[in-house]
C-alpha cells in the first residue's frame, strides 16, 4: 500500500465509527465515492484455441471433477457489451492462440476468426506459440487482419544464420485514458523452435523475456510517464513466475499471462510483479481493475470471471458471423466418428483420458511397435455431455481440437539408455525446480512402457524404474517406438529424442488412425492406464506449478 493511500484511508478512519456503522460504509466503499477517483478496467482473454462455441468444461471442486457449460463467442460478447456499459473506459486484450485448435481454423488457415475477433473490438493483441502454425507469413498476415495493434518486444525477423533483424511487431502500447497513461510490453515463449516444429517458425529469432525488458519499462516509466506497466506474456504461469521474480522485472505491477491455461484467481504476488493467467477455451475472461487518484494507482483488484453459458444470451452479430463462417464445413465438424463411455478430458499433469484415447489408437494401428508415444498437450476442451445413445459423442470437429495436427505417424528404433536419458530430460522439462527451466506442457504420454518417477527429485534423479512390454529397461536392447513426426525436426529425431535408429513414415495419419480406430473400437473407455506413475506427488496433480500459493480449480 503506498504512502497517499495509507494517509487517505487513515483519514477516512477518523471518521465516527458510530456513522460508518449505521451507513454500512467501509474504507473501500467511501474509496469507491471519490470523484478524484478515475477507474480502468482491463479485460483479458487467452488462449482460446478457435473454440468458438460453448463447451463442456472442467472444474476442480470439493476434491472431485465437476462439469459446466461455458464459453463461446456469442457468450463471450454479450459479457463484453455488459461490462463497456458498466464502466466505458475498459480496455480488452487477448495473449495469444487465437488461429489454432479446431477444424473451422484448419480449413481455413485461421481466417474464420478474423472477423469474430474484429467484431468484438480487441484494444491490443500478442501472438501465442501457436499463432506460427500456419507459417511466418500467414501468421503475419492473420495478424495484420485484426484491427488492433499487435506487441511483441521478443520476435524478430532472421537477418540471416540466425541472426535478429528487426522486430517484427511493435515492442510495446500504451493506452491513455483520462490522463492516465498504461504501457503494455509483449512477450512470447522464446522456446517456440523446440516445443513446436521447428518449421512453423521458420524465419523468425527469438530472444528471451529479460533481454531487453529494463530498457522498455525504463522507456515506459520515465519517458513516457506511464503510471502503470504491464506485461502480456505468452510464456507459461512457471515462466512468468520466474520472470516476475527477476531483477530485470523491476518497475513492472503486473504479468498478465497465458500458455499453459491455468486459473489464477488470486494473482500471485512475486517480488516484483503480480502474475496473473485466466485459463482457456474462452471459458474465463480476467478482469483487473485499476483505481487512480491524483496520477497514482491507489487500488488494484483482480477478478477470474466464468463465462457460464447459461447466463450469458447470445450475442445475434457474433452468431450470425460464426454461423455464417462455419456453414462451408458443418456437416463434416457435427459428423459422429465414434463414442466414449467415460469423460474425455486433459487437465491432469500425469494422464488423462484424450491422451489415452489417442495412445489406443496408435497401439491399435501399430501391435508391433513397443511403445507409442504422445505428447502432454493441454488442447481442447473436456466432453462430458451423452447424447441420446447414452454415451459421449466423438465427432470429426473433436478430433481436430483434440489434435489440430494431422501429422505423420514416424517410427524408430532405440536403445533402453537413449529411453532412459530421454525420460528424464522430459521429466525435467515438467518438474523443474528452477521454474525457469519449466517448458510448458506435461508428462509426455506413452502406451507400452511403465515409468515410475519421483517429480520432485532432481535431474538425473527422476525415474526410478522402467519396464517395457512387463520387463526391466536393458540399457543395451533396441526397442522400436512410434510417435508424430514434426516439420523440420532432424531425420534422427523423433519426439525429442536424439539419434533414433532406422527412423521411416508410415504410411499413417494421426487422424486416420483416430477414425479407423473408432470406427472399428466405438463405444471405448479410454480408462487411464497408471502407466506413469508419480511417487512424490498425487496422480490427480492440476498444475506444474509449485512453491506459490496457487491452485487448478
Amino acid at each position: 500500500m503506498n504512502k497517499q493511500r495509507r494517509t487517505f484511508i487513515k483519514n477516512i478512519g477518523l471518521l465516527s465509527a458510530a456513522a460508518c456503522s449505521t451507513q454500512g460504509l467501509s474504507a473501500m466503499d467511501l474509496l469507491e465515492d471519490d470523484k478524484n477517483i478515475i477507474s480502468l478496467s482491463i479485460l483479458q482473454t487467452t488462449d482460446v484455441h478457435c473454440q468458438i462455441h460453448p463447451h463442456d468444461e472442467l472444474f476442480w471442486e470439493h476434491g472431485k471433477m465437476v462439469f459446466r457449460k461455458t464459453g463461446g463467442y456469442a457468450q463471450l460478447a454479450s459479457y463484453l457489451k455488459k461490462q463497456r456499459a458498466l464502466n466505458s473506459t475498459s480496455f480488452l486484450i487477448d495473449t495469444g492462440d487465437m488461429f489454432q485448435g479446431s477444424e473451422l481454423s484448419v480449413k481455413t488457415t485461421g481466417k474464420a476468426m478474423v472477423p469474430i475477433l474484429n467484431e468484438l473490438g480487441y484494444d491490443l493483441y500478442l501472438p501465442g506459440n501457436w499463432e506460427v502454425i500456419y507459417y511466418k507469413k500467414a501468421m503475419q498476415e492473420l495478424l495484420g487482419a485484426l484491427n488492433g495493434p499487435k506487441v511483441c518486444a521478443n520476435m524478430y525477423h532472421d537477418a540471416g544464420d540466425g541472426k535478429k533483424g528487426e522486430l517484427i511487431f511493435k515492442p510495446y502500447h500504451i493506452w491513455e485514458e483520462k490522463g492516465i497513461k498504461i504501457g503494455f510490453i509483449g512477450y512470447t515463449d522464446p522456446w517456440v523452435p523446440i516445443r513446436q516444429s521447428p518449421n512453423y517458425s521458420k524465419g523468425i529469432v527469438y530472444s528471451r523475456p529479460e533481454d531487453n525488458l529494463p530498457e522498455y519499462v525504463k522507456l515506459l516509466r520515465e519517458k513516457e510517464q506511464c503510471a502503470f506497466v504491464i506485461i502480456l506474456a505468452h510464456l507459461g504461469l512457471s515462466q512468468q513466475i520466474s520472470l516476475a521474480n527477476m531483477p530485470e522485472c523491476k518497475g513492472v505491477d503486473y504479468i498478465l499471462g497465458g500458455d499453459t491455461h491455468e486459473r489464477v484467481r488470486e494473482p500471485i504476488k512475486c517480488k516484483y510483479a503480480k502474475v496473473v493467467e485466466p485459463g482457456a477455451f474462452g471459458s474465463f475472461v480476467g478482469k483487473l481493475d485499476l483505481q487512480f487518484k491524483n496520477g497514482k494507482l491507489v487500488r488494484d483488484n483482480y477478478e477470474l470471471v466464468e463465462i457460464g453459458a447459461d447466463k450469458y444470451t447470445p450475442d445475434e452479430k457474433i452468431g450470425a458471423i460464426i454461423k455464417e463462417n462455419e456453414k462451408p464445413f458443418q456437416q463434416n465438424i457435427e459428423n459422429i466418428v465414434g463414442y466414449s463411455t467415460i469423460p474425455l478430458y486433459r487437465y491432469f499433469v500425469v494422464e488423462n483420458t484424450i491422451d489415452t484415447l489417442v495412445l489406443n489408437a496408435l497401439h491399435w494401428q501399430l501391435p508391433e511397435i513397443d511403445v507409442v508415444l504422445s505428447n502432454g498437450f493441454r488442447f481442447c476442451p473436456p466432453r462430458n455431455t451423452p447424447d441420446t445413445t447414452g454415451n459421449i459423442p466423438i465427432t470429426e470437429g473433436y478430433v481436430y481440437d483434440m489434435l489440430p495436427v494431422n501429422s505423420t505417424v514416424r517410427k524408430a528404433k532405440v536403445s533402453g539408455k537413449q529411453v532412459r536419458d530421454w525420460m528424464e530430460r522430459e521429466l525435467n522439462n515438467v518438474f523443474a525446480e528452477n521454474a525457469a527451466d519449466r517448458l510448458g506442457g506435461w508428462v509426455i504420454k506413452f502406451k507400452g512402457m511403465e515409468v515410475s518417477f519421483r517429480a520432485f527429485a532432481k535431474y538425473g534423479d527422476r525415474v526410478q524404474k522402467i519396464k517395457i512390454g512387463g520387463e526391466p529397461i536393458e540399457n543395451e536392447k533396441i526397442y522400436s517406438i512410434c510417435a508424430c513426426e514434426r516439420e523440420g525436426d532432424p531425420s534422427d529425431m523423433l519426439c525429442r529424442m536424439r539419434n533414433v535408429k532406422e527412423a521411416s513414415n508410415t504410411p499413417y495419419s494421426l487422424h486416420q488412425v483416430l477414425f479407423d480406430y473408432l470406427k472399428t473400437n466405438s463405444p471405448v473407455t479410454p480408462t487411464p492406464p497408471h502407466a506413469a506413475i508419480i511417487l512424490d506427488g498425487p496422480e490427480n496433480m492440476l498444475t506444474q506449478v509449485r512453491g506459490v500459493d496457487y491452485k487448478f480449480r
